[in-house]
This record gives C-alpha cells, structure tokens and sequence, in this order.
C-alpha cells in the first residue's frame, strides 16, 4: 500500500522540477542568446515478488515473466537545446550573432567564460565588453616590420582594446600608385588636369599637368597624338613647381623629376612622354597603360623640409580620344595624411576595422570563437554565461575565426507553444500523482477502520 504513495511523491517532485525548467524556459523568453531547457524522466529500480523461470519438460509448464513493481520516477536528465535562436535587427555595429554553433570568448579575474549574448560595448577605457562587463577576447592586429603593416595573427585570445595608442591615430603614407582616367577630346589641342600625392609626412601636393597635341613641321596638330608634360615650370631653374594644401608653391628640381626614364627638364627646355591613341579611341601608347612619375630624388625647394617622395605609379588605363568633351582627371589612389580615429565596424568574419578622419582603413583586432565537442555538455554559470566541463571538452586558447551577423543579436530559442503545451502535460502529470496519493489515504483509512 505504502509503495504507491512514495512513488507518487517522487512523481511530484519530478513533475515539480520538469514545471521549474519550464517556468525559467519562459521567463527568458525575451533573453539574447539563452538556450532552452528540456527535463527527461526514467524510472526507478523495481522491487521483484517473482523471477523469471523458463519453459521445463518435467513439469509441462511454459515460462514465466518475473513479477515487478516499480518504485516511482526520477530525473534522468536536464538537456539544454543548442538550436539557433532567431535573429533580431539592431543596428547597433557592436551588436553580433554568432552564426553556428561557437561561443563568443570571455573573462575576467575569475577566469574565462563562453557566451552566446553578442551585446558587445566599449568601456571607458576602450575594452571590448559584454554587458556585465567581462572583456571579449580575440586576436589583436600585430605590426610586422617587414611588410609596414598591421596583420591579424591567430594566437592565444586575449581582452581586446580598442584605445591603443597605436590605433587611436594613424601614420601618414606616402603616394605610390596614382591615375589619369577620362576622355580627351579628339579636336582640342591643348588640356589641362593635374594629378595629386602625398609626401612622408602627409604633406598633400597637386601637380598641375598638361596635354598638348604634337605637330607637325608645318605647325599642324597631328591626329591621336599628345604629350603630356607638366604645366607650372621655373625654366631658368630647371624646377618643376608644384602646390601644397594651402596653395604655396613647393619647387622641386625637374632634373630629377621624370616621366619614365626621362626628366622632365633639362638645361632649361620642358620635356614630356609621348601618348597616342588608335583611330577608334583606344590608348595606344604607351603600351604598358601606365608610366612612373618618378619624385623620390627631386627634393623640395620651398614648402616641408625632412620629407620622402616616391615613384608613383601612374595607370591611364581609363584614358580615352573621342569626340566628346574633355574629362580627363588624375587622382592619387593611395597615401594619405595623419589622422584620428573615427569608428569602428566589426565585419562578417569578427574583423573590427578602424576608420580615420583621413579616410584610411585598418584592421586592428579580430573577435575569436570557441568550439566544443559537446557544446550541450557546457554548464550554465549565470549571466548568459557558460563554463566548460569535463563533458564539454575543452578550450584550446586560440579559438578559431567565426562567422557572424553585424548589427543583429540572436534571440532565446525557446518556443512558447511548446513550453505552454509542455506546461500543460506537467501539470496534469503533477494532478495524477497527487490523486495517487489522496487514494492511497484513502485505502489506509479504509484499512484501519476495519478494527471498528
């Protein structure tokens, strides 16, 4: 008699704890990144009255099953559901998700942690933090001495800082690429454009140039044929003048300015490099489509000391001769001057790139991700957090690069049709057993009546 009432009460308290799980499922309902809990129920062990017994020839009798009664339920496990939640629009460029099924890294004094909450922000300091402030750990961009450039190096994560001194500015660069692109008009004879660059120090200069139809011996333009040359000269003093962002002249010493191999001045006289053009518009030559506009031994008269030029290299593969107006423009495609930091934004792959008031771009830290062989094994630490476990498998401290959704946070995966209707399941689960237990007193108040 007394065995179904403690079975009964075991069913209570697994109901109970299955009802729990359910009521917290739903309470962060509403909570990024949380992962939903199942319960699982398994009997307990059975009490045998009679053991199995086989067929037997002498006694002529088949066999028997063995006699049980089971002695209640319990919890036979607490599953968390790794399923991806769905994704809520943002915009806010610190927000991610991660796409699959990593974990964002982070930790404080107590250690690390793994979480999939992707509220990121920066403290006043310039850490990268999740909202109840532990630091998110990636790879920050490493400078290399040989290439002059900022690299992202996958090596054990640590807490990422955006206020370096180092990314809080950025270094001038020096032009080396450049191009003329437009058209040309096939009946001008002379046009004029110009073509900019930057020094060492970020100095911005414009050289004015010009293109002027050759002739022939009687004086007569040819057709398809120009040169360009530069237009500001101090013939006497050989030098080429160029102007600075203020407009003051720089003069540099046109002997050692070149188109090519070939200087621009000598002993007084302007030189220039030879365009052509084919009948239907095309550049002809020079061939290659590109020339040096070689600055790097010309100096400066006037205007910045202590500075670099370089040799540019100047496409004109955009450039064209049709019967149309003149559009051809030059502009330097690279270099740029100092400047402060502007913003940031975190790419698809957890880049977070820098921009400048210069309009210069760097990668200065990538956002790592951490893997587990058994993620669902994870436990559960408190805000949004996780903890590996011996059934996790573990973090190997360098993580691995992820894929993400910018701007967008991933919501809990908990589904409320499913909790209501699992809710409803528990409660009655829970109502049976206690109307075992209200029958089972019943039966014993029947049993002790029988001494009236």
């Amino acid at each position: 008699m007394m065995r179904s009432m403690f079975s009964a009460v075991s069913g209570l308290k697994a109901h109970q704890t299955r009802m729990d799980v359910s009521g917290n499922n739903i309470s962060n309902v509403n909570t990024a990144g949380y992962k939903s809990q199942r319960v699982t129920f398994s009997d307990v062990f059975s009490q045998t009255i009679s053991s199995a017994t086989s067929a037997s020839d002498d006694t002529g009798r088949g066999g028997i099953n063995a006699m049980q009664v089971g002695l209640g339920v319990n919890v036979a496990s607490i599953d968390m559901l790794m399923t991806q939640g769905s994704s809520q629009r943002t915009d806010n460029p610190f927000d991610v998700m991660v796409t699959g099924s990593g974990f964002l890294v982070v930790g404080d004094s107590t250690g690390q942690y793994f979480t999939r909450n992707g509220a990121l922000r920066l403290d006043d300091s310039g850490n990268l933090v999740i909202p109840n402030g532990m630091k998110v750990q990636g790879w920050p961009a490493v400078y290399d001495q040989t290439s002059d450039k900022y690299q992202i190096v996958s090596q054990e994560v640590q807490p990422i800082n955006l206020f370096t001194e180092d990314i809080k500015s950025t270094k001038p660069t020096v032009t080396t690429k450049a191009e003329i692109s437009g058209n040309l008009c096939s009946s001008s004879t002379q046009y004029e454009t110009s073509v900019a660059f930057y020094d060492s120090q970020g100095n911005y200069y414009t050289m004015a140039l010009v293109f002027e139809k050759k002739r022939n011996d009687s004086g007569e333009p040819i057709p398809n044929q120009w040169t360009l040359k530069p237009k500001n000269v101090d013939a006497a003093g050989n030098k080429v003048i160029v102007s600075d962002a203020n407009g003051n002249q720089v003069k540099l010493d046109g002997t050692k300015v070149k188109f090519g191999t070939t200087a621009v001045m000598a002993s007084g006289a302007v030189t220039g490099m030879d365009i052509t053009f084919y009948g239907n518009g095309k550049l002809k030559t020079p061939a290659a489509a590109s020339f040096d506009l070689d600055l790097s031994e010309a100096g400066g008269e006037s205007g910045p000391t202590g500075t670099n030029l370089s040799k540019i290299a100047v496409s004109l593969k955009g450039l064209t001769q049709f019967a149309t107006k003149n559009t051809a423009s030059g502009k330097a495609t690279n270099g740029n001057s100092a400047g402060t930091l502007s913003g940031y934004s975190i790419g698809q792959n957890g880049i977070i790139t820098a921009s400048y008031s210069n309009g210069a771009k760097r990668d200065v830290a990538q956002v790592a991700i951490a893997e587990f062989d058994n993620a669902a094994g994870l436990e559960k630490a408190g805000e949004n957090l996780y903890k590996a476990t011996a059934n996790s498998g573990e973090f190997d401290g360098i993580g691995k690069a992820g894929t993400f959704m910018t701007g967008v946070l991933e919501m809990s995966n908990v589904d409320l049709s499913a909790e209501f209707t699992d809710m409803i399941v528990t409660q009655r689960g829970f109502q049976a057993n206690a109307r075992i237990i209200t029958v089972s007193d019943e039966m014993l108040q029947e049993l002790t009546n029988l001494k009236r």
